[in-house]
């Protein structure tokens, strides 16, 4: 038994010593960087980020919503792109009338049975990575018609919802703060989750 254990030391010390050579050659052959190599006018103005970082603010700065309104609260939807709310801060001055185009869909009022396949096609037809915001009481819940039974109690039956916002019908700044907390969400998102869910 001894002799084993001596034997595994051996061959333990040797594969040390290899792997040792094997790192000093590394190093050896590694490229130093030296510390003039960058232009003294770009000292200081060198950004570094992740990946992740970058694709989101893109995203998060360039959200372009789907004009696509149901009810009332797509009148304050309309209302967030006059100057005193000012969408266009958030790069989403531009509703988009193609689904393709689009990579926000706001649910701005009341969905019915009926229309919910539109807004499922709507939704599918839309690009990755997409989010759906629901404003308002009638598309959180079904509102003061929750229970009707051509009403959707909630777009959330239909499609992912990524934001909630309350009112009946919310104004147009509780929209702006909904659409904050998108951007929120939108930098946690990282590539390596499909979609950022």
């Amino acid at each position: 038994m001894m002799a084993l254990d001596r034997a595994w030391q051996r061959e333990r010390l040797e594969m040390d010593r290899a792997e040792g050579q094997v790192i000093a050659e590394l190093k050896a052959r590694a490229i130093q960087p030296h510390p003039d190599t960058v232009p003294e006018e770009l000292k200081g103005n060198i950004i570094v980020g992740s990946v992740d970082s970058i694709l989101n603010w893109g995203r998060r700065s360039s959200t372009w919503p789907l004009s696509f309104g149901l009810a009332c609260c797509a009148i304050e939807f309309m209302a967030c792109g006059f100057s005193r709310f000012d969408i266009a801060r958030f790069g989403m001055d531009i509703a988009r009338a193609s689904p393709r185009q689009a990579d926000v869909m706001i649910v701005a009022g009341t969905v019915t049975w009926k229309m919910a396949p539109a807004v499922r096609r709507l939704y599918d037809q839309m690009a990755e990575p997409k989010w759906v915001v629901a404003m308002g009481a009638c598309a959180t819940c079904g509102g003061t018609f929750h229970d009707s039974y051509s009403v959707v109690p909630g777009v959330n039956r239909i499609v992912p919802v990524d934001v909630y916002i309350p009112g009946c019908p919310p104004r147009p700044d509780a929209l702006l703060y909904g659409l904050m907390k998108l951007h929120e969400r939108i930098d946690k998102d990282s590539i390596a989750r499909k979609g950022g869910r």
